[in-house]
């Protein structure tokens, strides 16, 4: 009997976490001003301090110097969610996305905000590993920039 209540419980453990991700996958971005009604302080740290609050900046400053390809290859780290689904496509079409704001990090926010906060939908427990996508060791010598985990936000 015990052993099959540790495979119900298995099933049921397993079944849960594969409703969360599927979940995530279909979470949508929002952008990081719809965060900003229950992360105030949070928002208004990272639109004050945080570089990468107006990452697009940069590429606008380069874009005359640089090819299509190069902007391209600009746009996955100075913007939210470029090259996934609901993410960035142009400055013009998800002007909201078009900085590196708070679901670079955390994630599609839309079943977030929807389910009230609920943290289940959002990547809440961060670690310095997953930075190394944009801050990784050929960036920091080609931009002479530091990785920072809390870098202006939190």
């Amino acid at each position: 009997m015990r052993v099959v209540a540790v495979f119900v419980a298995a099933g049921l453990a397993a079944a849960w976490l594969c409703a969360v991700a599927v979940a995530q996958e279909e979470s949508s971005y929002v952008g990081s001003a719809v965060c900003s009604d229950c992360h105030f302080e949070e928002y208004e740290n990272y639109s004050k301090y945080a570089k990468k609050a107006h990452s697009s900046h940069s590429i606008k400053i380069m874009a005359s110097d640089l090819t299509e390809e190069e902007i391209k290859g600009c746009f996955g780290c100075h913007t939210t969610g470029y090259g996934k689904p609901g993410g960035f496509v142009s400055f013009e079409e998800t002007p909201d996305l078009a900085n590196s704001g708070c679901e670079v990090c955390h994630g599609p926010g839309s079943l977030h905000v929807e389910y009230g906060g609920d943290l289940d939908y959002i990547d809440h427990d961060l670690d310095i590993e997953m930075c190394t996508s944009c801050h990784n060791e050929e960036r920091v010598g080609a931009f002479n920039f530091k990785p920072m985990l809390f870098g202006g936000a939190h």
